[in-house]
């Protein structure tokens, strides 16, 4: 599958990337950086794209395996190498799932599926990343 995306320089140090789906995200630097901070910086679209991931995952998983899911969020922490490249050296996700009845057991392999098998984005990452997990579980209110 061939994805496409074009970034466009607007001004300074800010940028705007098109998908090939056709949405578009703004990317700016820090003003001591020479930007306007009109949006994210380009590698915390890295991380937020990460999450959106494997929070697809997460969510996709559980509802397939029929499990009462109403809420998932995915908390990240990282850490850059301090030298350029300045690459992920560790990426903390930290799921918050909601829903009735839930099951750790359940919860825990949807994650392990995410992590291990099908979030492209953070088996990526883990190539220069010590990647982490963890999750909690709470009961929907009725």
């Amino acid at each position: 599958m061939d994805m496409k995306a074009r970034i466009k320089w607007i001004e300074n140090v800010a940028f705007v990337g098109e998908s090939g789906s056709g949405h578009a995200i703004v990317m700016d630097g820090a003003p001591e950086g020479g930007g306007r901070d009109l949006g994210p910086r380009p590698m915390e679209t890295v991380l937020i794209g990460t999450g959106g991931c494997t929070a697809y995952d997460v969510v996709h998983i559980l509802k397939k395996g029929r499990a009462a899911i109403t809420d998932c969020v995915v908390e990240i922490e990282a850490e850059r190498a301090p030298q350029d490249p300045k690459v992920f050296t560790r990426i903390h996700f930290h799921f918050v799932v909601t829903g009735k009845g839930l099951r750790p057991a359940q919860v825990e392999r949807a994650v392990h599926l995410s992590a291990e098998k099908y979030c492209s984005a953070s088996i990526m990452l883990g190539k220069t990343a010590a990647i982490s997990h963890d999750f909690e579980i709470r009961e929907a209110e009725t």
